[in-house]
């Protein structure tokens, strides 16, 4: 039998590994996958929506015309946090099959399938409406078209927004999902646990997490992270896991910008 896919150790490669940033990810392996996603999240609650100001967490008011600026400030943010982890990113190695981008460009038929049946928000709106969170499912759905009037601006923010939509939302929220809260359930040694190694709770939690961080997605999110665990299992390999959601990530992205659909993003 094959043997599964492990980390590949380099903090023994270098004799500086012992101390400094290297040693601080190696005692506490789950600040790689958790630190990015964390930053995201906690800059994210500053947001505002449509008809909804934003900033109340910290007692402050964020317009809904401040989005472009404090989604910049959040991915750059975020940026920082990658580029701190990065040493623990590298010791999965590198490597994308054919099969990720046929199940990447599967996802956006999945995703706006389902999403465009309109079911999701109506039940994460029964589900949140009784703790108050009704607004947590509702994204910025921020139309630059309308809120710039100089084009250079314009398509600057665009390509933030793609950039943090294709680029750093695959790799935090899927080094998350898989190389940490799916084998955090296999094992207690979850470091040691092979990518690709699932159990009924790894399987459970794939699909339970995603829609209880996409509250207006909820069937979307659950079909969706479904198949890429599929794709997990099948390569176990996490950047294959990275380039499908980044692919329909993109795919999302310019279906947004030619259809006008803001509402999904």
């Amino acid at each position: 039998m094959a043997r599964l896919p492990k980390e590949t150790d380099r903090s023994q490669q270098s004799p500086a590994a012992g101390f400094g940033l290297r040693a601080l990810l190696d005692r506490h392996r789950w600040i790689v996958f958790v630190l990015p996603l964390a930053v995201y999240m906690l800059a994210g609650t500053l947001e505002p929506a449509p008809g909804t100001e934003g900033g109340k967490v910290l007692g402050i008011t964020v317009p809904y015309s401040a989005y472009p600026v404090l989604y910049t400030a959040k991915l750059g943010l975020t940026i920082a946090a990658i580029a701190l982890v990065l040493p623990g990113y590298r010791r999965f190695p590198f490597r994308i099959s054919p099969l990720a981008v046929v199940v990447g460009a599967a996802g956006i038929v999945v995703w706006v399938g389902l999403a465009k049946l309109g079911v999701e928000w109506k039940l994460s709106e029964r589900l949140l409406q009784p703790l108050g969170l009704v607004s947590a499912g509702q994204r910025p759905e921020f139309n630059p078209w309308e809120h710039f009037s100089q084009p250079g601006w314009m398509w600057a923010f665009l390509a933030v927004r793609l950039l943090g939509l294709a680029v750093v939302v695959p790799l935090i929220e899927e080094f998350f999902l898989r190389g940490f809260v799916m084998r955090f359930v296999v094992a207690q040694d979850w470091w040691d646990v092979p990518f690709g190694k699932v159990n009924a709770a790894a399987i459970a939690v794939s699909i339970v997490v995603p829609m209880l961080t996409h509250p207006g997605e909820l069937l979307a999110a659950a079909a969706w992270f479904g198949l890429v665990t599929w794709l997990m299992v099948r390569t176990r390999n996490i950047w294959d896991c990275v380039a499908a959601h980044a692919v329909t990530n993109l795919l999302l992205g310019v279906y947004v910008l030619k259809f006008g659909q803001w509402w999904l993003w």
